[in-house]
């Protein structure tokens, strides 16, 4: 049972209204999460300014939802982790490796290590140091993908737990 009601941009006000309504007219119909957003502003610009920027991310599609998948399962939001689950197959992640994601590791030394990582931010990032980063490095990660798995992690617990306090 939902816990905030779902604006629409005729019920919305002032900048939700705005953002409700181009989002209505670019794609049609707009999910319960962004509706459900919509009753503060703040919230729903930032996150779809934040959803816009991470889709210029370099993280490759199939490790980006793997890190998904690990977040959402440990924040427990079953519709986020399900959506993930739905991305990860159309980009192509078997079902094998998508268990492996919700136990926080892959059979892929690299995509383990970076799915760690994800993890690592979600849970303890004051406890990153140099060595996480080299290593993360030694698989061939760049800075860039390194700082984007920051924001793949920050998108993903901003959805999660909205999506949880809000009953969506």
């Amino acid at each position: 049972m939902p816990r905030l009601p779902a604006l629409t941009p005729e019920s919305a006000q002032g900048k939700a209204r705005e953002l409700l309504g181009d989002l209505v007219s670019r794609h049609g119909e707009v999910g319960l999460m962004v509706r459900s957003m919509a009753n503060s502003p703040a919230v729903l610009g930032g996150y779809l300014e934040l959803s816009r920027a991470m889709k210029r991310a370099k993280l490759d599609r199939r490790i980006s939802e793997r890190i998904s998948i690990a977040v959402q399962q440990r924040l427990g939001c079953p519709s986020c982790l399900v959506a993930h689950i739905d991305a990860a197959r159309q980009h192509g992640v078997d079902d094998d490796e998508i268990e492996r994601a919700q136990a926080g590791t892959s059979s892929e030394p690299a995509i383990a290590a970076i799915v760690a990582f994800g993890l690592q931010v979600l849970s303890e990032p004051a406890a990153v140091d140099d060595a996480v980063i080299a290593r993360l490095r030694s698989y061939g990660y760049s800075d860039r993908v390194i700082a984007d798995v920051v924001g793949v992690v920050a998108l993903n617990v901003l959805t999660g737990a909205f999506n949880l306090v809000a009953g969506v």
